[in-house]
């Protein structure tokens, strides 16, 4: 397969373009700057410069592949909303279309687990499950984007595949250090699922390649959440500290994901069950 790939620079791109490439498929990729892909050009990537923001040649650039997988996307703290809206709903629209004018209808969306955030649920979070309205940026434009995405399969026959990224880890991504300052009043018993980068680069390409699933969403995660209070002493962090007014975060499931489609309808089973395996075997 010959697979156009944005976010390519990013953490989760930059992981996944070497993998395809392994695997022995093509990669395309859209950059902005040349020099942050030199070494995925290097391994076999063929690079194509340009903005999802402003980039009148996008039915060009996609043209003659056979998938399109989107993982660019704004998440972090400070972004506006403005910004996020363009980049994570705007721009994935424009690309969609961009897709089917090229005659490309598979489309693999990047997705976040974050959508099931407010979810008063006591299990693991699902698929068809109705999502709140969301507080935060970043999953309310991304459950935007879910949506437009599924508008354009029912009318115009976008053979879209929607992945919902539980907590992404490993392959020296510093993400949970990172993240660890931020949980320090959260609820220790609060349950959070994790995924790997190598178990994402798995599960894109299965969703890239498996035939006959247009319109449906995927969670993907491993196969065992981890507690806030487990991470913390995994990582040695701080001790926690709840607040004056006790713990944050006191709902203990809606960072948690249900992986029984994915796994029944993709065969996707992770290389790193659970953290502790990544652990183990010096994938952190």
């Amino acid at each position: 397969m010959k697979i156009f790939v944005t976010g390519a620079t990013g953490k989760v791109g930059s992981r996944f373009v070497p993998y395809l490439l392994e695997q022995g498929h093509a990669a395309r990729i859209l950059v902005r700057n040349p020099e942050r892909a030199l070494a995925l050009k290097e391994q076999g990537a063929e690079v194509v410069l340009g903005d999802l923001l402003d980039n009148g040649n996008l039915t060009e650039a996609i043209r003659g592949v056979d998938a399109v997988v989107h993982i660019a996307a704004q998440f972090r703290g400070g972004v506006s909303e403005e910004v996020a809206q363009a980049v994570n709903l705007d721009a994935t629209i424009a690309l969609a279309k961009a897709a089917l004018e090229a005659g490309v209808t598979r489309f693999v969306f990047t997705s976040t687990g974050n959508v099931y955030r407010d979810m008063n649920v006591n299990r693991p979070c699902k698929e068809d499950d109705i999502l709140m309205p969301a507080k935060l940026i970043y999953p309310k434009t991304k459950i935007d984007a879910e949506e437009g995405l599924l508008t354009l399969n029912r009318e115009q026959g976008l053979d879209i595949r929607t992945l919902r990224l539980a907590f992404v880890y490993g392959d020296r991504d510093p993400h949970i250090e990172e993240i660890l300052p931020y949980m320090i009043n959260w609820n220790p018993l609060k349950q959070l699922s994790l995924i790997h980068h190598e178990d994402i680069s798995q599960a894109l390409l299965l969703a890239a390649s498996v035939p006959g699933i247009g319109g449906r969403i995927y969670n993907v995660a491993d196969d065992k959440p981890i507690t806030i209070g487990e991470l913390f002493q995994l990582y040695g962090g701080s001790e926690q500290v709840p607040t004056k007014d006790g713990w944050l975060m006191s709902n203990l499931w809606e960072l948690t994901v249900d992986t029984e489609r994915i796994r029944n309808e993709l065969n996707f089973h992770p290389k790193y069950p659970s953290i502790y395996t990544a652990r183990d075997m010096g994938a952190l």
